[in-house]
């Protein structure tokens, strides 16, 4: 059965396994016509085998479009597919990251709760801490009260030493007062017991002088002497004498009770006024009563001691 162009380019368009499923069909009517016999069954053969034909022409062209809609879709599936593929890759790249994110998290969230178990402990320690320290507040508030209450009987007792002292004062003014006058008494009488040592010395001194240092002593008695204007020393014992022909000066300190700074003083006062007296001098010291160390201290500085119950009464 002859094919016309159309037909074939028809073909053409078609897909290779469609193609070859119309030529096995244009195989198959081209044989069924060879094998009729009259005519009358080839015209009916053939407008069976038109109707035919355009029955599968139908058919072909649904199938064609079919195939067309359904390239349409497969390359749509595929452009789906390959967002799918792109979206599942991007997909996984988060959910890698993700779980890195996870991890990290997971590793942050188990310090976090490392750090809230130690929080957790230190606040246990804090919390017994503050018990701890609310029960020495507690200690130290009553301590307080008592102190306070000790404090408030202190100031009683203060207050009652206060006039306890201002009486004592009072009284000490009193004492201080008598104490003065007993003094004035005592150095009067301090004054009267050196008199009378001196004057004893100077009755007794001469006899004494001249057996113990071959001195024959003119005269012994208090005096001041000048060593400028208006500035004067005075001289417990003060005199002169003779020894072997040649003029001697006598020249001594008198204390009831002789002391080494007695000694010191009487030796100063020497050092001021010895070149008022040129010539040789006889120092003496005259006491009631004094120490071991300064009669040794006296035989050292050179003066010649002598006690009240030496002299003559």
């Amino acid at each position: 059965m002859p094919v016309s162009v159309g037909f074939m380019k028809k073909l053409d368009k078609v897909s290779p396994d469609m193609r070859e499923i119309l030529i096995g069909l244009l195989e198959e009517i081209e044989k069924q016509r060879e094998e009729s016999v009259g005519r009358k069954d080839f015209l009916r053969f053939a407008q069976r085998t038109e109707e035919n034909f355009q029955q599968t022409w139908k058919v072909i062209r649904e199938l064609a479009d079919a195939q067309r809609r359904t390239e349409e879709r497969v390359s749509k599936l595929e452009k789906a597919i390959e967002r799918l593929a792109e979206a599942q890759r991007k997909t996984e790249e988060r959910v890698s990251k993700l779980e890195e994110t996870v991890e990290r998290l997971a590793e942050a969230q188990k310090k976090t709760e490392e750090r809230v178990s130690k929080l957790e402990e230190a606040i246990e320690r804090l919390a017994e801490a503050q018990r701890k320290t609310e029960e020495r507040v507690s200690r130290l508030e009553e301590t307080v009260e008592r102190l306070a209450e000790a404090q408030k009987r202190t100031e009683e007792r203060l207050n009652e030493l206060s006039e306890a002292q201002r009486k004592t004062e009072e009284e000490l003014r009193k004492l201080i007062g008598e104490h003065r006058k007993t003094r004035e008494e005592l150095g009067g009488l301090s004054h009267a017991v050196g008199y009378i040592l001196e004057d004893r010395a100077y009755a007794s001194l001469p006899e004494l002088l001249k057996k113990d240092l071959s001195v024959d002593v003119e005269v012994l008695k208090r005096d001041f002497v000048e060593l400028g204007p208006g500035r004067y020393e005075e001289v417990n014992i003060l005199g002169k004498g003779q020894k072997n022909g040649e003029m001697v000066w006598i020249i001594g300190e008198c204390k009831t009770q002789l002391k080494k700074r007695d000694v010191d003083t009487f030796l100063r006062k020497m050092s001021r006024i010895e070149h008022l007296f040129p010539g040789d001098k006889v120092y003496v010291a005259v006491t009631y009563q004094t120490s071991p160390q300064v009669r040794e201290y006296l035989k050292k500085k050179g003066l010649k001691l002598y006690f009240s119950y030496q002299f003559r009464i």
